[in-house]
């Protein structure tokens, strides 16, 4: 989704995208909020169908773009951001991001310590096929947010859209990894994605700058904004 600008006095994470600078944040896993106002332009929580939306925002703003994506979101950004001369840079917030030919559930499953399985509610059968996944809610608040406070963690938990199976089993095209500059940030105490994995990650696409946050859940960028929005900053820069 796009994101406004501040009114004037308050803190702007993104001052330095104010002139002629774009942002989009796609943080799938949290909110599906652009798919599903976009309707049929979206595969419904395919890859390919959420990096050709993604593309088709970029391919309508004028002036450089940095994509940021979390978790599933950074693949679908490394798909998204190909084709577009305008995209600057990607940033990886505790997010995968898969070669060509992998999917998340590949890498999830290359280290140990990820407990995200465990942690799932009954799957629920889509009338097409496949199926849609959700975090229990009663495992949210320490499997994904441990440390969001409980109330929040509870909303979250409340609100979260489900993620299909397809999406974290389909394989990725060729990366824009390989030829955009990358920045990753995540915490050590994610449960989602194995750290192991997240650093394998940002250490093959050859990261400008990881920061590793200290007992950081997998949202990082909710308990620790002011780390991401530094490293975005730095990405656009």
């Amino acid at each position: 989704m796009a994101r406004p600008c501040p009114r004037p006095g308050n803190r702007n994470p993104y001052r330095s995208h104010v002139h002629s600078l774009s942002l989009l944040f796609f943080a799938l896993t949290l909110y599906r909020e652009v798919p599903e106002r976009a309707g049929h332009a979206t595969g419904r929580g395919r890859v390919s169908g959420d990096a050709r939306l993604v593309s088709d925002v970029v391919e309508g703003i004028e002036g450089p773009v940095v994509l940021v994506g979390h978790s599933y979101g950074g693949q679908v950004i490394s798909n998204a951001a190909n084709g577009h001369d305008n995209v600057k840079s990607l940033v990886y917030v505790a997010a995968f991001a898969p070669d060509d030919g992998e999917a998340a559930t590949d890498l999830a499953g290359k280290f140990p310590g990820g407990t995200l399985g465990e942690a799932l509610a009954p799957p629920v059968k889509l009338s097409g096929g496949g199926v849609d996944l959700y975090i229990d809610q009663a495992n949210f608040h320490e499997q994904f947010a441990r440390d969001v406070p409980s109330e929040a963690a509870a909303l979250m938990a409340a609100g979260q859209r489900p993620i299909t199976e397809a999406a974290l089993t389909e394989k990725s095209d060729e990366p824009a990894w390989k030829s955009l500059p990358s920045y990753y940030v995540y915490g050590d105490a994610d449960k989602n994605i194995p750290v192991n994995a997240l650093k394998f990650m940002a250490d093959r696409a050859g990261s400008k700058r990881t920061i590793v946050v200290e007992g950081a859940s997998h949202v990082v960028m909710v308990s620790k904004p002011e780390v991401v929005a530094d490293l975005i900053e730095e990405a656009a820069k």
